[in-house]
């Protein structure tokens, strides 16, 4: 008894489990919710959906969201887009949304935008409801040197034609901080922008800024306008302090060079002292040279040294006389 209650299980079990593999490898129910959707699909589709190693639910799926918003798609071009990497759900909300919203998108423009990486779904809602974009503060300098600040707010819509191979957002703030910088530093005064924030919107409007990119700007509205620094007057501070250090640098170069100068002539004095003591030094040498050739007799040499005594003292009398009247004047 207990082996036929056994066996039983087991068969059960059996059963079980070669019905679960039939059921999910036929996907009976999902082909059930098909023909009731109205989606004429047949079960070897399903199965060679399988086989290709697609998931059927999510061509399915989508299929029976399409056939009943009236898009007319079939199962071939969902599958193709699954294949190729694309998000078959996301692309059928988007022709949904597109529909309903009266904005003329096909399944393969949908395809190309989903397959390029884009989300065509956010695309579709920022076509019917534009998006806002704050820019980064923006500085730029006016002619007078005043720094001015900007923030400004962008309003795009995305445009659908231009999605496969058009700029993103980054782009358009990249030009509109260019149109900021450009209309600022074109102001005499900063308090022509400050009295006229609308000039750059103006400005920047008429640039045609959005050409090439996946948007269409529809205003530029100035958030905040602040001043900055007075960039030409720290400019200006910061010229004269390098003129200054050029200066000083060129005065220090002047005053080497007459130190330099100064050493050199003081080595020519005393080169030129050095050539006297040795023409000096041959006085002695010539006059016993002479003395020894019997050019000078020794009388004419006494005399000589006579007339070199009387010299001597005479200009010790002659200090001693100058020595004299300067102590008169004084006591005087």
């Amino acid at each position: 008894m207990e082996n036929v209650d056994v066996q039983f299980l087991v068969i059960i079990a059996v059963v079980v489990i070669a019905v679960s593999v039939f059921m999910s490898f036929f996907p009976f129910m999902l082909w059930i919710s098909a023909i009731a959707s109205g989606v004429r699909v047949g079960i070897i589709t399903l199965v060679a959906m399988r086989l290709r190693r697609v998931v059927p639910s999510r061509i399915v799926n989508p299929l029976i969201k399409a056939t009943k918003a009236g898009l007319g798609l079939n199962i071939n071009q969902l599958e193709s887009h699954f294949l190729a990497g694309g998000n078959v759900d996301r692309v059928v909300n988007a022709l949904i949304a597109a529909q309903r919203a009266d904005i003329p998108l096909v399944f393969e423009r949908a395809a190309a935008i989903d397959l390029a990486g884009r989300d065509v779904l956010q695309a579709v809602q920022m076509s019917v409801n534009p998006k806002v974009i704050e820019t980064p503060v923006v500085s730029a300098v006016a002619k007078n040197g005043i720094e001015v600040k900007v923030k400004a707010r962008v309003t795009v819509r995305a445009n659908i034609d231009r999605l496969v191979g058009g700029a993103g957002e980054e782009t358009i703030l990249a030009r509109v901080a260019e149109g900021i910088v450009s209309t600022n530093g074109g102001a005499d005064s900063h308090k022509d922008v400050l009295e006229n924030p609308d000039l750059i919107s103006k400005t920047v409007l008429s640039k045609g800024l959005d050409a090439g990119t996946a948007f269409e700007i529809l205003s530029i509205d100035i958030a905040d306008v602040d001043v900055g620094k007075n960039i030409g007057a720290h400019l200006q501070t910061e010229q004269a302090e390098a003129d200054k250090r050029i200066a000083q640098a060129k005065a220090e170069e002047r005053r080497a060079m007459a130190v330099a100068h100064e050493q050199e002539m003081k080595a020519r004095v005393v080169e030129m002292q050095a050539k006297v003591v040795e023409a000096e030094s041959e006085v002695p040498l010539a006059m016993a040279e002479a003395l020894k050739s019997g050019k000078l007799g020794v009388m004419d040499y006494m005399n000589l040294k006579n007339i070199e005594a009387d010299t001597q003292m005479r200009g010790s009398i002659g200090k001693n006389t100058d020595s004299s009247s300067g102590d008169g004047h004084q006591k005087a």
